[in-house]
């Protein structure tokens, strides 16, 4: 008797591993690019429905009935299509993909053999966007700015000495930065190396490229400091002029009354110039090249 069910058990699971079956499928693709979701269908007998079912960002489903030759969309953007004929080979394409296409994917087709279950999980690779700078006080900074995943930052020559920070964005991305100080005289050049899935870069410095970099940022100095120095000169004789007109004003018979209004009239009003003069330095206060290698 013990046999007899242990038989009818193994029967039972055999039946239902052929009326039910299940896969698992991973597909990395990047940002942009096309992405396929295939659902293999094996047998020789024509299936009667194939659904899509997306769990993303948003919950989607995309179905095809064979008997009315009909798709039907419920909740999917233009971007998700078959990729071939539905009854032939019912696989997803969805171009081009995006962040918020990552997500678990299903795709069920039932047949007069039974029902065939096949998953995918949807992985959207994004390359950083790679800058290497260095300022006037030797530090080289080499950001990738969000990538998913995070890329991996290394240098040439190698420096065990390296700051590295981390900034996770709400979209999944990932921005890293990693400083070091460079010291041209021993090491006329300087590379970063940028390690990710979907990209490897190199970028260098050497001392003419900071050179050249400074020597503009000083011709652009010049020019500014100058065109301050005139605007000051300007504004130094409009205040002369209207300095001027006041005292004539206040020797007049109306001096007490004028004067006493002259602060309440917005053309008379001096302290403008000192507000801007504030402002201007307030923006530059706290401005600091190394502000993001510092107080980690």
């Amino acid at each position: 008797m013990a046999q007899t069910r242990a038989v009818l058990a193994a029967l039972l699971f055999l039946l239902i591993s052929l009326v039910q079956r299940s896969a698992y499928n991973t597909v990395n693709v990047e940002a942009g690019h096309e992405a396929v979701l295939s659902c293999p269908y094996f047998s020789k007998m024509p299936l009667l429905m194939v659904t899509w079912k997306m769990k993303s960002s948003t919950y989607c489903s995309l179905a095809y009935r064979y008997d009315n030759n009909e798709t039907r969309k419920l909740n999917c953007n233009e971007r998700m299509t078959w990729k071939y004929s539905p009854d032939n080979d019912p696989a997803l394409r969805i171009y081009p993909v995006n962040l918020g296409d990552e997500g678990n994917y299903t795709c069920e087709i039932v047949s007069s053999e039974g029902n065939f279950i096949f998953f995918s999980s949807l992985t959207v690779i994004v390359p950083p966007t790679v800058t290497l700078t260095s300022d006037r006080s030797g530090v080289a900074v080499c950001q990738a700015s969000a990538g998913k995943p995070a890329a991996e930052i290394s240098w040439i020559p190698a420096n065990n000495h390296s700051t590295e920070k981390e900034v996770h964005h709400p979209d999944g991305t990932v921005t890293r930065v990693s400083c070091i100080d460079w010291d041209s005289s021993m090491h006329p050049t300087v590379t970063c190396l940028v390690t990710h899935l979907a990209t490897n870069k190199s970028l260098s410095l050497d001392p003419s490229y900071v050179s050249l970099k400074l020597h503009y940022f000083l011709i652009g100095g010049s020019a500014s400091v100058a065109a301050v120095i005139g605007v000051g000169v300007i504004l130094c004789l409009i205040f002369r002029c209207k300095a001027s007109r006041l005292h004539k004003s206040a020797l007049g018979p109306a001096a007490p009354f004028a004067t006493k209004n002259l602060r309440s009239t917005p053309q008379h009003e001096e302290p403008r110039a000192v507000e801007l003069s504030v402002l201007s330095e307030s923006v530059y206060e706290n401005y600091n090249p190394r502000i993001m290698c510092m107080n980690s």
